[in-house]
């Protein structure tokens, strides 16, 4: 399984707030209630990172309310012996 980083956002205001941090445990994945939000820091913003075989899966674990503006990004590691062909991969 890939893993992926899962960010969505909500807008500034308390109502959206508290309706994004209800909606995410009310959606029924587990995973949801894991988020971690930046509202405190004016980050309105919920972040997790999950284990899907895919980013289909992925972003069908976000509530359909906010799955549009959802951005899912694949993560991955490099250790030193791959910096050769990292470099050749960015000079492309």
């Amino acid at each position: 399984m890939a893993r992926f980083l899962i960010e969505v956002p909500h807008e500034a205001e308390v109502q959206a707030c508290i309706q994004a941090v209800q909606l995410f445990p009310a959606t029924g994945s587990h995973l949801l209630t894991q988020a971690d939000w930046g509202c405190k820091d004016g980050k309105h913003w919920a972040w997790l990172i999950v284990e899907t075989d895919n980013k289909d899966e992925a972003r069908y674990l976000v509530s359909p309310a906010y799955r549009a503006s959802a951005r899912i990004t694949k993560l991955n590691k490099f250790i030193m012996e791959e910096i050769d062909s990292i470099m050749s991969y960015h000079a492309q």
